[in-house]
């Protein structure tokens, strides 16, 4: 399978059925546990159990498959932090089940790290369609933290928001390279609120030393 010349269209919204799920899939399992350039057509056609003609039906390029891959885990990584913000008591609550959950995910069996930051390691191209998926789900985190800032009324809310996904992102790799869940927990929720709380700190009012 290989990429086409120049760049492909980028893939609008794809009627789904069972051979492109099943489809998308083997190239979840294989692209994430494999790196996306190491795996073929070949494989992913017999992991799927389908012929080459139905494969290239659903995917004519590499850059199709890609594309649906990284917006598949950005469609599932979207719906739990939607599901941690719907079950919080409130916007701390959430982020510190963020945390938790990125720890819990970093330190579980068969994880290989971010699987944006690993695609995008293997795109050198930002134009390339994949790289673009990367960057609009990574704006969208950062939206989704920036409301949650809001609702705490910290004021520097990007530069906020940018330190919180750098924790995300050392978090994701600290993980892969093997501490316990807990500690891996109390570090990255530490770290946050040392973050938080330099917000607040820096735009307090001063105090009154006036007698």
């Amino acid at each position: 399978m290989t990429e086409t010349a120049g760049r492909t269209r980028d893939a609008g919204p794809q009627q789904s059925s069972p051979v492109r799920e099943r489809i998308l899939a083997a190239a979840n399992e294989h692209f994430y546990a494999e790196g996306i350039r190491a795996v073929s057509a070949d494989r992913l056609i017999a992991a799927a159990g389908v012929s080459k003609v139905t494969f290239y039906r659903h995917f004519p390029s590499k850059d199709d498959l890609v594309l649906a891959y990284l917006e598949g885990r950005a469609a599932v990584e979207r719906q739990a932090l939607e599901q941690f913000r719907d079950q919080a008591g409130d916007a701390c609550d959430t982020l510190l089940a963020i945390a938790r959950g990125i720890a819990d995910i970093s330190c579980s069996p068969g994880f290989r790290g971010c699987p944006f930051i690993n695609a995008a390691a293997e795109f050198a191209d930002p134009a390339h369609p994949a790289r673009r998926a990367i960057a609009a789900h990574r704006a969208w985190f950062a939206t989704f933290l920036k409301d949650l800032l809001g609702e705490m009324a910290i004021h520097d809310r990007e530069t906020v928001a940018d330190q919180l996904i750098i924790l995300r992102d050392g978090a994701m790799v600290t993980g892969y390279l093997g501490p316990d869940p807990a500690t891996l927990t109390d570090t990255l929720i530490r770290a946050g609120r040392a973050v938080i709380n330099d917000a607040r700190a820096s735009t307090a009012p001063p105090s009154d030393t006036s007698s």
